[in-house]
C-alpha cells in the first residue's frame, strides 16, 4: 500500500485541478501565458496521477476498474467484478 501522505497529496492535486480547471480554460482560450504561469502547479491536468481506489498504488491501473492488477486479480477471483471470469482452456 502507498503512503499515506502521497494518497493525500493526489487528492489535493484532484480537488486543485477541479477547482481552477473552469479558469484555466479560460485562460488558454484568451491565450494569457502569465495568467497561466500565476496559477498553482498543483492545479494542471499533468500533475495527477491514477492510483488504484484501495491499495493507492501507482502502477499496473486499469483505468476501465479504477483498481491495480492486484487489487483487480483478488477481485475477479473471488467473483466480485460482474462479467469478468478466469480464462481456462
Amino acid at each position: 500500500m502507498a503512503k499515506k501522505s502521497i494518497i493525500v497529496r493526489d487528492e489535493k492535486r484532484k480537488r486543485m485541478y477541479a477547482q481552477y480547471s473552469a479558469k484555466r480554460t479560460e485562460l488558454k482560450k484568451l491565450g494569457d501565458q502569465e495568467g497561466l504561469a500565476a496559477l498553482p502547479r498543483n492545479s494542471s491536468k499533468t500533475r495527477l496521477k491514477n492510483r488504484c481506489l484501495e491499495t493507492g498504488r501507482p502502477r499496473g491501473y486499469m483505468r476501465q476498474f479504477g483498481l491495480s492488477r492486484i487489487s483487480f486479480r483478488e477481485h475477479a477471483s473471488k467473483g466480485e467484478i460482474p462479467g469478468i471470469t478466469k480464462a481456462s482452456w
